[in-house]
């Protein structure tokens, strides 16, 4: 078999970003995944203006809204408590993986990439993909966009990543056929695990109900998830209940090595605050792809990693900052003092939704936090 320009091990987001890019771009490039599309996948499904706006820019067409619950309205809680219900927002969008990941792998492979999917992997090398069923494919360039449980990342490093500052979630499904999502509130849930939040995401024939913090905050995570299932009036039945690792913060600085590149939740780029990845996802699987095709048409494809790192700057640095903020949004001690700012301030709310929408970058707004600290706030986040 001719060696592929490019590999892309993983199609969710990310590997579909990278090969449809890199297709679209001239390259051959082959999309590979253990699973066969539609397949289903464990998120909780947001997809916020700032996703739309950068698949608009990689797929190069308007995205599929059939399937897809928008709204403008939102409520917070904390412990029982709504603490605000907030209303005109930038649009969000509640999408089941199932049919985004669907969408996205379709049109990848539209636009050219050769499909690999429903073959599992028995070992990844620097320029080879050896298959479960003896097939081997060649690549000059490999691209990891295959979640937080990569395979490229634990052949690069050993391990996928570091237990003690990852983040995980559990989550359920609530099937409702026979209700309109229209009935079911958009609510995020302060403080249903420590460091992290809860979350009820209407979608179209069920609701998306789960929980998320740093996995070493939370060795009860399965209690809290059924408190807040009771909270919400609905039983545990741990035969729904999965659960997942969640990359939040834990990014790698060095996405890679040599001409080997790791790219979305691969690569530990999800919002630590907010714990969106659909649109890191794209945008890294996007950059990867050209620093890749930068490096090819050079004619040395060693050089992709230092490429790909360059342009990975802007993401990166919110990311830091991100993790520096999440300190005051998710710390047990300042809870109540987050209650109450959201409780009474509009300016608050507004920042926050702004944030989760894209519509602000983490260096503006901590900017604007930081003018509005008060002095012991500002000796804490030094510590």
């Amino acid at each position: 078999m001719q060696p592929f320009d490019i590999i892309v091990i993983g199609a969710g987001p990310a590997g579909s970003a990278a090969a449809c890019w890199a297709a679209r771009h001239g390259a051959s490039v082959a999309l590979v995944d253990k699973a066969s599309f539609p397949r289903d996948k464990l998120c909780g499904g947001l997809f916020t203006e700032r996703s739309h706006r950068y698949y608009r820019e990689i797929f190069d067409q308007e995205l599929d809204f059939s399937r897809i619950v928008s709204r403008k309205n939102i409520e917070f809680w904390q412990d029982g408590t709504r603490l605000a219900r907030v209303t005109d927002v930038p649009p969000l969008h509640l999408t089941m993986r199932l049919n985004l990941d669907n969408q996205l792998f379709s049109q990848t492979i539209a636009a050219g990439a050769q499909d690999f999917s429903g073959q599992a992997i028995s070992e990844v090398a620097s320029n080879a993909v050896h298959f479960r069923n003896g097939t081997v494919i060649e690549g000059r360039i490999l691209i990891g966009a295959d979640g937080v449980n990569s395979i490229v990342a634990r052949h690069l490093f050993g391990t996928p990543f570091d237990k003690d500052t990852i983040g995980f979630g559990l989550e359920i499904e609530a099937k409702s056929e026979d209700r309109s999502p229209d009935l079911h509130p958009l609510r995020i849930d302060f403080g249903a695990a420590d460091w992290g939040y809860g979350w009820a995401f209407p979608k179209v024939g069920s609701t998306t109900i789960g929980i998320g913090g740093l996995h070493a905050e939370n060795t009860d995570m399965k209690a809290k998830f059924a408190a807040y299932l009771d909270r919400l009036g609905l039983t545990s039945d741990a035969n729904r209940i999965k659960g997942h690792y969640l990359p939040f913060g834990d990014f790698r600085t060095t996405p890679g090595r040599g001409n080997i590149l790791l790219a979305g939740d691969a690569a530990g780029l999800v919002d630590p605050i907010t714990g969106e990845g659909i649109a890191f996802a794209m945008k890294s699987g996007q950059l990867a792809a050209k620093a890749a095709l930068e490096a090819l048409a050079r004619d040395t494809p060693d050089d992709a990693l230092p490429l790909y790192k360059e342009q990975l700057k802007t993401i990166h640095r919110n990311l830091r900052i991100a993790r520096t903020l999440r300190r005051i949004v998710f710390a047990p001690r300042w809870q109540s003092t987050l209650s109450r700012s959201f409780r009474r301030s509009g300016t608050v709310r507004l920042q926050y939704m702004r944030l989760l929408a894209g519509e602000i970058e983490y260096p503006e707004l901590a900017r604007r936090v930081l003018l509005r600290l008060p002095r012991y706030l500002l000796t804490a986040l030094r510590r």
